[in-house]
């Protein structure tokens, strides 16, 4: 896993905020140079460290049934199961999970129907799935995609430099 510097973080930082920020803006906000900036990011990018994408409301694309869904899994076979769960274009998030079940799958389904046909078609047709609970999202309250490092940008506010300076 790549090692991630003061000056990497300040970049992560500030894309988690404004995925458009030229490298220019970065690096004037972080008092680094834009070919720091633009090398940095393409590193990141390629050890899979950084992704940036366009976040859209799923129901403005028209993905009405939301539900977060608890799965229990047969002893030993929970790695070969989240594979296969990784694969469906209905899942948005699966992570393995202490307590009641092994994983957890967030899905985004166009209706209640498909919501339906995904469960019984799809979900519990899996070899070593023994039993689902699903849990409809009726209303979010908050969904980020920032955390770690990543506060606010404060204008002119620029990276505090080391008594070694910044590498670039």
């Amino acid at each position: 896993m790549a090692h991630l510097d003061e000056t990497d973080r300040a970049i992560i930082a500030q894309l988690q905020y404004n995925g458009r920020m030229s490298f220019t803006d970065i690096a004037d906000q972080l008092g680094i140079s834009e070919g720091t900036v633009r090398r940095r990011v393409r590193q990141l990018m390629d050890d899979r460290v950084l992704q940036i994408v366009a976040i859209v409301e799923p129901q403005l694309l028209g993905w009405n049934a939301a539900a977060m869904i608890g799965v229990t899994i047969q002893a030993g076979q929970v790695d070969a199961v989240a594979q296969q769960i990784a694969q469906f274009p209905e899942v948005s998030y699966l992570f393995m999970a202490s307590g009641e079940f092994d994983l957890f799958v967030e899905v985004f389904c166009r209706d209640r129907e498909h919501l339906v046909s995904f469960l019984n078609q799809k979900l519990q047709q899996i070899p070593g799935v023994q039993r689902t609970q699903t849990f409809m999202i009726l209303k979010m309250y908050k969904l980020s995609y920032r955390w770690g490092e990543a506060e606010p940008p404060r204008a002119g506010h620029s990276l505090p430099i080391s008594p070694g300076g910044i590498a670039g």
